[in-house]
């Protein structure tokens, strides 16, 4: 994919898969590590080192920080992973991917003893420059773990609905449950700006399983990346 310009204070969807389409989650501890990377890596200072044993998120001191993009929506699935990011500073999106990229896979790989890339090459990104691309994309983000279990939700033919509805009140690795009102991992988005248009908890909710209803992805799709 071609390089992108990233400019400050417009949104993108950033997206990246395993390499030959491996899992980069083997289990919570992978998950929690990649969440917990996600805060970290958000500041213009420098990333402490961890020790291999520290993948949680640690108990969060209320020190100045410097973030360099918001990141707005994000969810992980196991073999790839969804942005909505923000840039905020000069090559924000850049420096936080490297960062990000390079500290999980050193992560992964002393912990599963292996070596070489875990992700398919560079990151992918799209602009997101319209509004019903920018109304969609969280939802199409949020909805994303529908794959493991009905995965035919992308083509309208949802079976059994409630089912859905209760399997994402139950997926803990993606800002829906923050954005529901459920405090999950607070910390790592800043959900501010998507606030402001989806409104209250309960406004999201209701927004987010209509769309699913009448799910479209023909305004989006051009923007997905997968």
């Amino acid at each position: 994919m071609q390089k992108t310009k990233f400019v400050n204070n417009e949104i993108y969807h950033i997206y990246n898969r395993g390499v030959d389409k491996r899992k980069i989650f083997m289990d919570e501890q992978d998950h929690s590590r990649f969440i917990h990377d996600l805060f970290e890596f958000n500041d213009d200072n420098p990333a402490p080192k961890f020790e291999f044993s520290e993948v949680g998120l640690p108990e969060i001191e209320k020190t100045p920080r410097n973030l360099i993009v918001e990141i707005l929506a994000f969810c992980l699935m196991p073999n790839h992973f969804h942005l909505m990011l923000r840039q905020k500073s000069d090559n924000g999106i850049t420096q936080f991917m490297r960062k990000l990229g390079t500290g999980y896979t050193n992560y992964f790989n002393q912990k599963y003893k292996r070596s070489g890339s875990l992700f398919q090459g560079i990151f992918k990104s799209t602009l997101i420059d319209q509004d019903a691309h920018f109304i969609h994309l969280p939802y199409y983000i949020h909805l994303n773990p529908l794959d493991l279990i009905t995965p035919e939700w992308r083509e309208r033919e949802l079976k059994d609905f409630g089912k859905a509805k209760k399997f994402l009140e139950n997926y803990r690795w993606s800002s829906h449950l923050d954005y529901t009102g459920k405090k999950n991992f607070p910390s790592v988005t800043q959900r501010e700006f998507l606030t402001e248009f989806f409104g209250e908890p309960q406004n999201y909710n209701k927004m987010i399983y209509e769309w699913l209803k009448d799910l479209d992805l023909s305004e989006i799709e051009e923007k997905t990346l997968e």
